[in-house]
């Protein structure tokens, strides 16, 4: 029997979208068949920023058992799904700080071959959704990785509307993630799987 799929999901969340996201396509890549890491990327925000925002300390103390990503969980990973809220629309300083550590891996050519995807949160309808995702592979193309969007491959990708990746809005006050938002999070989750199955079933034997 051939192995199953180790899929490492990293993401940034500070008010918790991203975090139930993150759990989300960790339960669809699991019961794809998938062995899944899920790490939350180390936060940088002082103390007081975070208690500034009672949703923000909530997600941290909540969160605080999740382990924090380390170069190796993208190694170890056959697939990575890289998670975050937009930041002006671009990736949260917290994941791109993390993304930057990754150079010596990359220099050894430790993060190639791998398949990749993403996902994101916004305040607001639209809100910088695309461009981040497409900021955040423009990452993947350095790695050598092997990008793959869910696209419009499944009808509840013309709900969404996003065929770059899984996303939500969140909203001024945390709305909870929605119906269309798991539909969604689950077709990425199984073509992930699946697109990193097949690469694997094409390996030879090391």
């Amino acid at each position: 029997m051939s192995e199953p799929v180790k899929l490492s999901v990293i993401y940034y969340s500070a008010t918790g979208t991203n975090a139930e996201i993150a759990s989300l396509l960790a339960k669809e890549a699991e019961a794809a068949g998938a062995e899944v890491r899920v790490r939350r990327v180390a936060e940088l925000a002082p103390d007081a920023a975070i208690d500034s925002n009672p949703a923000w300390r909530a997600n941290v103390d909540a969160t605080k058992d999740i382990p924090v990503a380390t170069p190796d969980d993208v190694v170890w990973a056959d697939a990575v799904i890289f998670g975050s809220p937009t930041r002006y629309g671009n990736v949260a300083s917290q994941l791109k700080q993390f993304l930057d550590t990754l150079g010596p891996q990359w220099q050894q050519g430790l993060l190639a071959d791998k398949v990749y995807s993403g996902f994101v949160s916004t305040s607001t309808r639209h809100g910088g959704q695309e461009s981040t995702l497409l900021a955040l592979y423009n990452t993947v193309h350095h790695f050598g990785g092997i990008l793959v969007s869910p696209g419009y491959t499944d009808p509840v990708k013309f709900v969404d509307g996003n065929p770059y990746g899984t996303s939500h809005v969140a909203g001024q006050g945390d709305l909870p993630v929605d119906d269309d938002t798991r539909a969604a999070a689950g077709v990425q989750a199984k073509r992930v799987v699946r697109i990193a199955a097949q690469l694997l079933a094409g390996k030879p034997a090391s």
